[in-house]
């Protein structure tokens, strides 16, 4: 709960601490003396937008700081140590948080939160858990769906909540059943295309039969029958150069002539230089054979075995276009049987897997459904017990329905839930955020809360003049349900009415006063005289009347005797 609220400088209030405390607090004053600040000021502690236009006139910044009554370890506590703040200890399980906001005329804001700098989204962050605002003109727990959808599964207590887990646990069960299969599906289309190029390939590759290096000797092949004439002559005389069968001497016949010159010289210096000669000889003689193999080749080659070669270099050609080398198409034959073994289907996985996903969607239909009667049954209870609400608030009437209707599926459920509200008998019933007025959205949002917060009270209500455009009975009524809500939670509530702030166990009155051209606001706690004379000033407009104190006194009582 809140415990207190300190604002300077912030519109028309220059310094006030408003101490909050548990229970009904009702905060009245006369009209522009700021009333409105307070919930203005409660906004910025919230993380809502801050506007330099609220900063008081002279003013460099307006400043906003609240201390809060939390649990010691709950989410509040550990989103502060998150932001790098921390809460105050004081026993029992409870522990103190401080936040303050400032924003400056300028514009520029400062967020500040367990002690810690912070941005304003994180009092955004906490917000949810501490306070819940409605406004004549923010009526936010009404506008959308999910907070309506919200709203009935609070009303609906342990029953809805657990059809609710049980849904999103088959719901969550589904949703990964269904993601498995999906990429199991798509990779193995992946898979089986992969393995149908595989194929393909391979069997190219092993029509080709393409060996190491075979593609650089049938170049050199190619080269050498695309020359073939010029080679023969070449090789020709240089056979013949070597042991030529014609009448000019051969270079085997002069080394021959040679060596056996220096055997008859008899000298034994010279037998070294003709072995040497003789082993010239031999080499000659090999050359020549080999030039005569050369030879011989070459007239076996013709036309045919060059389109041949050039056949063979094309569908190898094929190959290194293909997979950027021969090496590379040899490396694949004999890699792609174990890589064709890895991408078969698993039929049987995806099978399985099938199975499942259909069992979890069966069970996720089942839990849908049992959600929707959950949901469907509270719907009937809820909008009954807020039509009753209503009929005590000036709203005889009036008729509450609360539609559980066939929507998207998410994990919220396949349920769309919408509050409608019949004004008055014959009306087509209508979406309340649409359908009502802005006092009567007010008493709906009003009569919604003190029925849920029987099952599921949150920490800390604004009213922002809830009780606008009604008065004498109903405006009792009113007060009487906002003490009955005080009962499990904080209430707060900025009103015009005697009326509604009798029931408040804590009175709090903005109170004006002008000094020349400046005005200034004050708050303070009022009691016994100061409080009967403000309650007679909101009935009359007098607080010295007679009558209008008579009055007071009799509104205080009642509040006394209700709570």
């Amino acid at each position: 709960m809140i415990e207190e609220i300190r604002l300077r400088d912030l519109g028309v209030i220059a310094e006030a601490t408003l101490p909050i405390g548990p229970g009904f607090t009702a905060i009245t004053g006369e009209t522009g003396a700021g009333k409105t600040m307070v919930v203005t000021g409660l906004g910025l502690l919230l993380g809502q937008r801050a506007d330099s236009g609220a900063v008081r006139a002279g003013a460099a910044q307006a400043v906003v700081d609240g201390t809060w009554l939390v649990p010691e370890d709950g989410p509040v506590a550990e989103r502060v140590r998150e932001a790098g703040g921390d809460v105050e200890p004081v026993g029992d399980g409870r522990a103190e948080l401080f936040l303050g906001r400032s924003v400056s005329s300028e514009g520029r804001g400062r967020a500040t939160v367990g002690g810690r700098a912070a941005p304003a989204g994180v009092l955004a962050d906490l917000a949810d858990e501490l306070v819940v605002v409605h406004g004549q003109s923010d009526q936010l727990r009404l506008r959308s769906a999910a907070a309506q959808r919200d709203a009935l599964d609070r009303f609906g207590g342990e029953d809805t909540a657990s059809a609710l887990r049980t849904y999103r646990a088959a719901f969550d069960a589904f949703r990964a059943l269904d993601a498995e299969l999906t990429e199991l599906t798509e990779q193995r289309d992946a898979r089986a295309a992969e393995a149908e190029r595989l194929r393909a390939e391979l069997a190219e590759i092993e029509q080709a039969d393409p060996q190491p290096g075979e593609d650089a000797e049938l170049t050199v092949r190619a080269e050498r029958l695309a020359n073939v004439e010029e080679l023969r002559v070449a090789a020709a005389t240089a056979h013949s150069a070597l042991s030529g069968d014609t009448e000019e001497p051969d270079a085997a016949s002069l080394l021959a002539e040679a060596r056996r010159a220096l055997e008859r010289a008899g000298d034994p210096a010279l037998d070294d230089l003709g072995e040497q000669v003789a082993e010239v000889g031999y080499r000659t003689a090999d050359l020549a054979a080999s030039l005569a193999a050369y030879l011989a080749d070459l007239d076996e080659s013709g036309p045919h075995e060059l389109a041949a070669v050039e056949e063979r270099r094309a569908v190898l050609g094929a190959l290194v276009r293909a997979h950027g080398s021969l090496d590379d198409a040899i490396a694949l034959r004999e890699t792609a049987g174990l890589r064709l073994a890895e991408l078969d289907d698993d039929g049987e996985r995806v099978g399985r897997l099938t199975e499942q996903r259909d069992a979890a969607a069966s069970a996720l239909d089942d839990a849908a459904a049992v959600l929707t009667a959950v949901r469907t049954a509270a719907a009937e209870r809820l909008g009954a017990e807020v039509t009753e609400e209503l009929h005590a608030l000036a709203m005889a009437d009036a008729e509450v329905t609360v539609a559980v209707a066939p929507g998207s599926e998410s994990a919220h459920g396949r349920d769309d839930v919408a509050i409608l509200l019949a004004p008055h008998p014959g009306a087509t019933p209508r979406p309340v955020s649409r359908g009502a007025s802005g006092g009567e959205l007010s008493r709906v949002m009003l009569a919604i809360e003190v029925v849920i917060a029987a099952t599921d009270p949150v920490p800390t209500f604004v009213f922002d003049e809830i009780d606008a455009g009604i008065g004498g009975a109903a405006a009792i009524e009113v007060g009487r349900r906002l003490q009955r809500l005080a009962r499990r939670s904080q209430v707060i509530v900025v009103t015009h009415l005697a009326q509604v702030a009798a029931f408040a166990g804590n009175h709090l009155s903005v109170v004006k006063a002008t000094d020349g051209s400046v005005t200034a606001s004050d708050v303070r706690a009022l009691s016994g005289t100061e409080r009967e004379a403000e309650m007679a000033r909101l009935l009359s407009g007098m607080s010295e009347s007679d009558a209008a104190l008579v009055h007071a006194r009799e509104l205080l009582a009642l509040g006394a005797a209700r709570g």
